[in-house]
C-alpha cells in the first residue's frame, strides 16, 4: 500500500484507559493519524481511586504486548513479583501453591501507574492527539463519523476511517453497533460483588510476605490481597451481594472479620478496616459476550467493549493487551488493508475470548472453594510432575494461559484432554491396585480356590475325575 495513503489514515480510538492508549501506540507505529477521545480527565492530573492503589496482574500475554511497543521493561520494573498463591487457612495456616517453575510469575503491577505510562508513551508519537473530557455521543461507522461532546458543551461530528472502541464493558460503540443486523450479545451479571481494602505497610515493610497473591477462601467467598510498591497491600473482598446487606454496622464487620478472617483483622486494623469498608459500597462484576467484533473495515472493538470478563483469572487486562498484539500481527500480515484485518480479528479472537470467559467464570470457583482440599493439591502437583517429564504434551491450565500465548480455546481444550487422560490413568492404576489387593487376599485366605484358577488343566481333569467317572460294566458270573 501506498505510504501517502497509510498516512491519510485517520483513527479513532475511543477510550484512553488501558487498552485504548496502548492501542494507539501500536497504531501511531504504522504513522496513522489517531485521535484519542476520553470521556474521564486525563488521569496524570486527576485522582479517580479516592486515595486507594488498584493492582492487576500482568502476566504473558500482557508482557508480550508491551514489549512490542517497548515498554515491557519500564512496566516490568514497576511490578513486583507473584510466584505462588499463600493460602490462608480459617486456623491461620498458610501454605504456598506454586503457580509453575521458579522462573515463572505474575506482575503486581498499579493499574493507576500503568495507565498514566501508557498515555504518556502514546503521547510521545507526534501522530497521537489527546481529548479528554470528550464524551462519545453518536457513532455512525458506515459514514465513518462520530459526534463527541467536549467540556464547551458544543456536539462536534469527527470523520475517521477507522473507529476503534475501547470504552469498557459499557461501550458506547458496541451499544451502537448491537443495533446492526446480525449482531449478538449476552450480559450476565454474578450475584458476587467485590469491595477493595488496604493492608498498610508495618514498620515501613511488608505486613505479610511480598512475592504471593494471598487468597483466604472461604468457599462461598474469599478475600485476596496484592502487593504494592509502597509496602501496602490491596485487597480485594469477593462476596455474594446478600452477605453484604447482612454487615450494616461497624461491630457487624468486625465481627464478621473474626468469624472468618480473624487473621486479617490485626495486619489491617479495626479502624481502618471499618473506614474502607463503607467508603464504597460493593461494586458488580458483570460478563460480557458479543460477535462479531467489528462492523465492515469501519469499526472494531478491543479489550473489555468487545469482552467484559470477571477479574478471577487476572487475564482481563491481559486479554485486552494481546488484543491489540494479535490486531497489529494481522495488520502487518494483511498489509495494513482493514477489509480483511477486521474480519480476521473477529475470527480469531472470539473463540479465544469466550474461553477465557467461562475459564474465569470457573476459576472463581477454584479460588475461593477447591483450593482448600486435598485432591486440589494432589492435581496441582499431578500435573507439575507431568509436565516436567512431558513439558510438551501435559501444561497445567495456568501455565498455557498465564506464561504462554496458546490461544485461550485450544488451551481449554487441551485441558479436558489432559483431564481425561489423567483420569483414564488413575481408573486404570487405581482398579489394577483393586485387583491386586483382591489376589493377594484370596490367595492369602484361602489357596486352594487358586489353585485352580492358575492352572486350568488341573481344575478341568478335576473335575472330569470327580464328577464324569465312567460307569463300570456290571458284574456276570
Amino acid at each position: 500500500m501506498d505510504s501517502s495513503v497509510i498516512q491519510r489514515k485517520k483513527v479513532a480510538v475511543i477510550g484512553g484507559g488501558l487498552v485504548g492508549s496502548l492501542q494507539a501506540c501500536f497504531l501511531a507505529k504504522r504513522d496513522f493519524q489517531i485521535d484519542v477521545y476520553e470521556a474521564r480527565e486525563d488521569p496524570r492530573v486527576a485522582d479517580f481511586t479516592r486515595g486507594r492503589s488498584i493492582n492487576l496482574a500482568l502476566s504473558h500475554r500482557g508482557r508480550q504486548a508491551l514489549k512490542a511497543v517497548g515498554l515491557e521493561d519500564q512496566i516490568v520494573s514497576q511490578g513486583i513479583p507473584m510466584r505462588a498463591r499463600m493460602i490462608h487457612s480459617l486456623s491461620g495456616k498458610k501454605s504456598a501453591v506454586p503457580y509453575g517453575t521458579k522462573s515463572q510469575y505474575i506482575l503486581s503491577v498499579s493499574r493507576e501507574n500503568l495507565n498514566k505510562d501508557l498515555l504518556t508513551a502514546a503521547e510521545k508519537y507526534p501522530s497521537v492527539k489527546m481529548h479528554f473530557n470528550h464524551k462519545l455521543l453518536k457513532c455512525n461507522p458506515e459514514e465513518g463519523m462520530i459526534t463527541v461532546l467536549g467540556s464547551d458543551k458544543v456536539p462536534k461530528d469527527v470523520t475517521c476511517d477507522l473507529i476503534v472502541g475501547c470504552d469498557g464493558a459499557y461501550s458506547t460503540v458496541r451499544s451502537h453497533l448491537m443495533k446492526k443486523p446480525r449482531f449478538d450479545y449476552s450480559q450476565q451479571y454474578i450475584p458476587h460483588g467485590y469491595m477493595e481494602l488496604t493492608i498498610p505497610p508495618r514498620n515501613g515493610d511488608y505486613a505479610m510476605e511480598p512475592n504471593y497473591l494471598h487468597i483466604w477462601p472461604r468457599n462461598t467467598f474469599m478475600m485476596i490481597a496484592l502487593p504494592n510498591m509502597s509496602k501496602s497491600f490491596t485487597c480485594t473482598l469477593f462476596m455474594p451481594f446478600d452477605e453484604y446487606d447482612k454487615l450494616v454496622t461497624s461491630n457487624d464487620v468486625i465481627d464478621f472479620f473474626q468469624k472468618y478472617f480473624p487473621d486479617a483483622i490485626p495486619l489491617i486494623g479495626e479502624k481502618l478496616l471499618v473506614q474502607d469498608f463503607f467508603l464504597l459500597p460493593a461494586q458488580p462484576m458483570i460478563s460480557v459476550k458479543c460477535s462479531s467484533f467489528h462492523f465492515q473495515s469501519h469499526c472494531v472493538l478491543l479489550g473489555d467493549a468487545a469482552h467484559a470478563i470477571v477479574p478471577f483469572f487476572g487475564q482481563g487486562m491481559n486479554a485486552g493487551f494481546e488484543d491489540c498484539l494479535v490486531f497489529d500481527e494481522l495488520m502487518d500480515k494483511f498489509n495494513n488493508d482493514l477489509s480483511l484485518c477486521l474480519p480476521a480479528f473477529s475470527r480469531l479472537r472470539i473463540p479465544d475470548s469466550h474461553a477465557i470467559s467461562d475459564l474465569s467464570m470457573y476459576n472463581y470457583i477454584e479460588m475461593r472453594a477447591h483450593v482448600n482440599s486435598s485432591w486440589f493439591i494432589f492435581q496441582k502437583k499431578m500435573g507439575r510432575f507431568l509436565h516436567a517429564i512431558m513439558p510438551s504434551t501435559f501444561i497445567p491450565l495456568y501455565t498455557m494461559v498465564s506464561f504462554s500465548r496458546i490461544r485461550y480455546h485450544e488451551a481449554v481444550q487441551h485441558w479436558h484432554w489432559q483431564k481425561k487422560v489423567i483420569y483414564k490413568g488413575l481408573f486404570f492404576l487405581g482398579s489394577l491396585i483393586a485387583i491386586s489387593s483382591t489376589y493377594l487376599l484370596m490367595h492369602y485366605m484361602s489357596p486352594r480356590p487358586f489353585h485352580y484358577l492358575r492352572r486350568p488343566w488341573n481344575w478341568i481333569a478335576h473335575f472330569w475325575n470327580t464328577k464324569h467317572v465312567s460307569p463300570q460294566r456290571p458284574w456276570t458270573p
